[in-house]
């Protein structure tokens, strides 16, 4: 894996005069975890660079020759012998079409300055192109991103090729105790810095307030710019770490720049050193402090202002100090955590594609859903569990995130629900992870802006859900969780068919049944002799900790109750109605070997293909299993693989009839349980969840019928 960096041409990557691009490429790459993987290629005619690993491009310098061209050229050439995974362009929008079209790596371009005024992104249509050819497009600020964005199509801007990645300091303690009487400008001292108008106002106020002193650091050999004053100190260029080390000690720093500057690092780093900052209000230097004044009509009486209420009232400069170290943001583990994120969606796309099924790779699955881990086993043998079995028999690694269970562990007076604790944690798991999935069953505590924040920081990884409750009539809140994720999911499961629930159109939903699985639909009921029952059925409906709550009345019952006292010398074994307990785990398996046939009565009216996990349960066991026909199950199973019925009456009769022959209950038993696991088993349902979510599915499936 090779990550190759290059920079402007010209561009000083030494401590001896390092540029802005310098130091952001130096402080990203050293904390990165890909260090030992990235290249960073310059050329500079400084002896000292950066202790990174550093290729200097070198190439003859000749009259009426470009040697800009050169460098890129020789760049190309040292590329094609060792090719990139990735190659990160700063600054440079005219490098990107040309080594574009010669080089196969994934190109990410970063802009430094304003879009609008660089050779190769100038026009809309050169914009354009960088935006479709390009893997991402990196800009400094909010305010670049809206220049590149002028005059384009509103598509463009949620597209999430675009990221904002700022420049980044290290967050030290500051002792704010020890701030020096020091007003601080750090910059070029010129015009455009607005160095004219920070002078003039400065020697005013070192006038007023003697026991004030002023520092201007940096240089400019085009303008000569010269304010003379007993408490003003003019340093020159000085090495970035002395400027950290002066910011440290300064009480107020300005940044007073008349042009637009993308971005500023002094506001940034001074910020991050606990001076309280005056800024201008000019392209991106907003964006860099949090806590400020920002003058919005610039001139030198506002910068004096700004200056003297910050002298005169102490109480207000101290609390601006304390805010600018608190709410600083811009660390550097913070944007290489960004950076790193794209690099790893990068890498992971060119590793893995999208037929993963026909070249049998393997891939990591980050599975969310209840797991039931907090219940002590009662509720282990859920759908959930059988969908990741499948995941794990199709050999794929997987990774078990149980949402519920994270919540109650992490609930506190701050976050009683828990949900902002859940969040973050399944970000911070996705980032260590790196899934190339994340499959989400009834996720509904997984917050919406955290799935946008996975996809702007990991694009490449595909997030898909499935959905087992009922979404028609009464339970039209079940839609509504379900189709709350779905502007972040790339397909969507649900054991409802899709076209009797008027989803909206255009939204990629397929049908799932519940699978059944080796490893919990052990039983062979058929082939017990010793059958004490007729009939099992059992529900959990209006349960608290798996006991029944007094006054819960389940529709259900009154069908039940209704087919007892139809169906004579018949013996019904039931839980979860007429004040009889629910049972669960292994006690429920140890309960339905004793019955010849199992009810699947599901709530409400039948809906096409709906069912819950009971029919897995029966079916897959081994009992003969009555279905309402109006479930339409009959487009999958024969009338000798389950037995249909229409009504109540016919229902009892059926029952009646089956009870009485053995012979003919084992044979459709048998049927129905070999042609569900034959069609319906986990691993298949996996499978498909997969290859569906991959737009890979080349296999025919029972159930897919849309």
């Amino acid at each position: 894996m090779k990550i190759s960096i290059l920079l402007p041409y010209k561009e000083n990557f030494s401590p001896e005069y390092a540029g802005a691009v310098s130091l952001f490429v130096k402080d990203t790459t050293l904390r990165s975890k890909y260090k030992k993987d990235i290249i960073v290629f310059g050329h500079t005619e400084y002896k000292q660079k950066f202790s990174i690993n550093y290729i200097n491009i070198s190439f003859n310098k000749k009259l009426f020759h470009s040697g800009s061209k050169s460098y890129v050229y020789n760049f190309l050439k040292l590329e094609k012998e060792n090719p990139s995974n990735i190659i990160e362009i700063h600054n440079r929008p005219n490098y990107f079409e040309f080594l574009n079209k010669k080089l196969k790596a994934k190109i990410v371009l970063y802009f430094h300055n304003d879009p609008l005024t660089m050779i190769g992104s100038k026009s809309k249509n050169q914009r354009i192109n960088l935006f479709n050819q390009s893997y991402k497009i990196i800009f400094n600020s909010e305010w670049s991103k809206k220049r590149f964005l002028k005059g384009l199509d509103k598509t463009f801007y949620k597209s999430e090729k675009l990221i904002v990645i700022y420049q980044s300091t290290n967050k030290v303690k500051v002792n704010l105790k020890k701030k020096k009487n020091w007003i601080i400008f750090v910059g070029k001292l010129n015009r455009a810095k607005g160095y004219d108008l920070f002078g003039k106002a400065v020697v005013k106020i070192l006038n007023k307030f003697p026991n004030w002193k002023a520092i201007a650091i940096g240089d400019e050999p085009r303008e000569k710019i010269i304010f003379n004053h007993k408490n003003l100190k003019k340093l020159g260029f000085l090495k970035h770490e002395k400027v950290l080390n002066i910011f440290t000690k300064t009480s107020i720093a300005v940044a007073c720049s008349r042009w637009n500057e993308p971005l500023g690092r002094t506001g940034l780093e001074a910020s991050s050193r606990g001076c309280a900052v005056i800024i201008s209000n000019r392209g991106g230097l907003p964006e860099t402090i949090t806590n400020g004044i920002i003058i919005k009509h610039l001139n030198e009486l506002n910068i004096y202002n700004s200056i003297k209420k910050l002298i005169e009232n102490q109480k207000y400069r101290k609390v601006l100090q304390k805010l600018s170290i608190k709410n600083f943001m811009h660390t550097h583990e913070n944007i290489v955590y960004k950076i790193d994120s794209y690099r790893a969606a990068t890498i992971k796309s060119d590793s893995f594609k999208i037929n993963y099924y026909n070249k049998k790779e393997k891939i990591k699955i980050l599975h969310v859903t209840n797991f039931n881990e907090r219940h002590d086993g009662r509720l282990f043998f859920n759908t959930g569990r059988r969908i990741n079995n499948g995941f794990i028999r199709l050999n794929h690694s997987v990774l078990e995130f149980s949402d519920r269970d994270i919540v109650s562990y992490y609930r506190r007076i701050n976050d009683p629900s828990g949900a902002n604790r859940l969040n973050k944690k399944l970000f911070d798991t996705v980032y260590n992870y790196v899934p190339d999935i994340i499959v989400l069953g009834h996720a509904d505590l997984i917050k919406t802006e955290t799935l946008q924040k996975i996809k702007t920081n990991f694009p490449d990884i595909k997030i898909c859900q499935w959905f087992l409750d009922r979404m028609d009539g009464p339970w039209e809140i079940n839609k509504r969780r379900f189709l709350d994720k779905i502007n972040y999911t790339d397909c969507n499961f649900c054991t409802t068919s899709p076209d009797v629930l008027n989803f909206p159109k255009n939204t990629k939903i397929k049908y799932i049944p519940n699978p059944v699985d080796e490893s919990f639909e052990k039983l062979n009921v058929f082939s017990n002799n010793y059958l004490i029952n007729d009939v099992f059925f059992a529900l959990s409906h209006g349960v608290h900790r798996g006991v029944l709550k007094k006054g819960k009345f389940d529709g259900r019952e009154s069908f039940i109750n209704k087919l007892i006292e139809i169906t004579p010398n018949v013996k019904f074994d039931l839980y979860g109605i007429n004040n009889i307990q629910p049972i669960w785990a292994d006690s429920f398996y140890k309960v339905i070997e004793k019955s010849k046939m199992g009810l699947n009565l599901s709530q409400g009216k039948p809906i096409k293909y709906y069912s819950s996990d009971r029919i897995t349960q029966l079916v897959g066991n081994g009992l003969l299993t009555f279905v309402d026909e109006k479930t339409q199950f009959g487009d999958f199973f024969n009338k000798d693989e389950l037995i249909f019925y229409n009504s109540i009456s016919e229902l009892s009769e059926k029952i009646i009839k089956y009870s009485l022959d053995d012979k003919q209950r084992i044979k459709i038993a048998k049927k129905g349980k070999y042609k569900y696991f034959k069609y319906f088993n986990s691993s298949l349902v996996a499978k498909y969840i997969l290859s569906t979510t991959f737009g890979d599915n080349k296999l025919k499936y029972l159930w897919d019928k849309q």
